[in-house]
């Protein structure tokens, strides 16, 4: 069993019923794995919801375990930032602070935008 925190995409994808997300997410549920979002994740689907889709929203995001950013991870997110960017590799903040996320609660993160998450630390469910 593991935890996957799912990346804004795959988020979007199994809710706009797009690249057969669900399926997937549904076979890792019955594998016993836990699904998880973070505020990240919340904050970039609901920026880009279209009305007639906020109760299905809603009802998925809340099925799905949260972690909070916290102070802890903030200061990662920032610091991952901070040396990709001297690496010579900008990385967005959302993407940085969902790594981080990830990182300080020992979380397997689950995203088809492996380019976005460069961090060797950081294990991934990388999907086709």
């Amino acid at each position: 069993m593991a935890i996957l925190l799912l990346d804004t995409t795959v988020i979007v994808d199994a809710i706009n019923g797009k690249k057969q997300r669900h399926l997937l997410l549904d076979e890792l549920l019955v594998q016993r794995n836990l699904l998880a979002c973070c505020g990240i994740n919340v904050t970039e689907v609901y920026a880009g919801m279209r009305p007639h889709e906020a109760s299905l929203t809603e009802a998925f995001l809340q099925s799905l375990k949260f972690y909070e950013v916290t102070w802890e991870v903030a200061r990662l997110a920032g610091e991952l930032q901070n040396r990709w960017r001297k690496k010579g590799h900008t990385l967005s903040l959302p993407d940085v602070t969902i790594g981080a996320v990830a990182l300080t609660h020992g979380l397997t993160l689950l995203t088809d935008n492996r380019k976005d998450f460069p961090m060797p630390e950081l294990a991934l469910y990388s999907l086709p």
